[in-house]
């Protein structure tokens, strides 16, 4: 019997070492063992457990939530490297016994070029073995619930993995990427960051609550507005602080306040609902100017970016959280804070500060 040991985790392109060091310390504090292997610009991480079986397992001990470079997880079988060019569908269709029950099938590719170029390939062979898993009711009717879903990860037409993910602890979107439109009212390619942000930290009822009109906000380094361009299509009202030009578009609305100032000396008249920040700067120094704002009380609820630099990545996000946790423990203010390497972040990590007394 073929048991689930290894994990194989999706990230960005360029980040597979953060995703490794990440997952191989969230593991070992959950008390699994483990090596990751991977190649740079691979866009994921294999992750063999040292315990048999224990992919699963691991999958409900650790929040996957609380990963920030991991953008999916799939438990897999081992990896079938041989499939014949004349009948693909039975030997996945026989590995595909030894899964959970599913509803449905998820296809997918690394997100690098050669990947993409493999997704038209993947979708049809998906559809033929979702039509055969579904006559040998190895795959459950979409409307009849399940815990899990079913992963094909295709890296060629002979080699992939069949893996399952827990549909409560996974990411909900294939390959765990939000696919956002541009909107082209927007004054830069960066509002899609805010929205994005918003999609992951916020349920929808949540957005519904506390992204509702009549709000205030401050954007920290706003030119040319892309991310106050988000904040006015809620209906709030933005003082946009940046010495640089604002869209023209935007400052039209009647919403926005464009404040010639550093984002760093700036202070606000009164506290605002919303700060918001994506200056390009020294993570360590984002993360102090967050933590004044944070205990003078001039938000409720903060997003901001951290640039990474280009060595010690990782490490370098869990200091700048570290500092936010403990100054504002330190302080006694209630606080809750999130990260997450987002789809339509490069160089960046966004994080998600809820300050609210609730």
């Amino acid at each position: 019997m073929q048991t689930l040991d290894t994990l194989i985790l999706y990230c960005r392109s360029g980040f597979e070492r953060e995703c490794a060091a990440e997952f191989t310390e969230r593991a070992a504090m959950a008390g699994f063992s483990g090596h990751p292997s991977y190649k740079g610009d691979e866009a994921y991480v294999i992750f063999n457990l040292h315990q048999p079986g224990a992919a699963l397992q691991v999958m409900e001990e650790i929040e996957f939530r609380s990963l920030i470079f991991v953008r999916q997880w799939v438990a897999c079988l081992p990896m079938m490297d041989d499939l014949p060019g004349h009948d693909r569908v039975t030997p996945v269709l026989e590995q595909a016994a030894a899964l959970p029950l599913c509803n449905e099938l998820f296809a997918e590719t690394p997100d690098t070029t050669s990947g993409r170029e493999l997704q038209g390939f993947a979708r049809k062979f998906s559809s033929a073995l979702v039509q055969q898993m579904r006559k040998q009711n190895r795959l459950l009717p979409r409307k009849q619930k399940a815990d899990w879903r079913m992963h094909l990860f295709v890296l060629s037409g002979k080699c992939l993995w069949l893996g399952v993910s827990p549909r409560r602890n996974s990411s909900p979107w294939e390959m765990g990427i939000l696919r956002l439109k541009f909107p082209s009212s927007a004054p830069s390619r960066s509002t899609l960051k805010l929205e994005e942000a918003w999609h992951w930290f916020l349920s929808r009822q949540e957005q519904e609550q506390r992204l509702g009109g009549g709000k205030t906000a401050v954007d920290l380094g706003a030119a040319p507005g892309g991310w106050t361009w988000q904040l006015v299509q809620q209906g709030m009202f933005v003082t946009a602080v940046d010495n640089g030009p604002m869209g023209e578009e935007l400052m039209e609305s009647g919403q926005v306040t464009h404040l010639r100032e550093d984002a760093f000396s700036f202070a606000p008249s009164k506290p605002v609902y919303w700060m918001v920040c994506d200056v390009v700067e020294k993570p360590s120094r984002i993360a102090d100017l967050v933590v004044l704002w944070a205990k003078r009380g001039w938000c409720r609820e903060a997003v901001f970016n951290l640039k990474l630099p280009m060595k010690q990545r990782y490490r370098e996000v869990v200091s700048c959280l570290d500092t936010i946790r403990s100054e504002l423990d330190a302080a006694g203010v209630t606080h809750r804070i999130e990260a997450r390497h987002l789809y339509h972040d490069r160089e960046e990590i966004t994080c998600f500060l809820d300050l609210r007394r609730e």
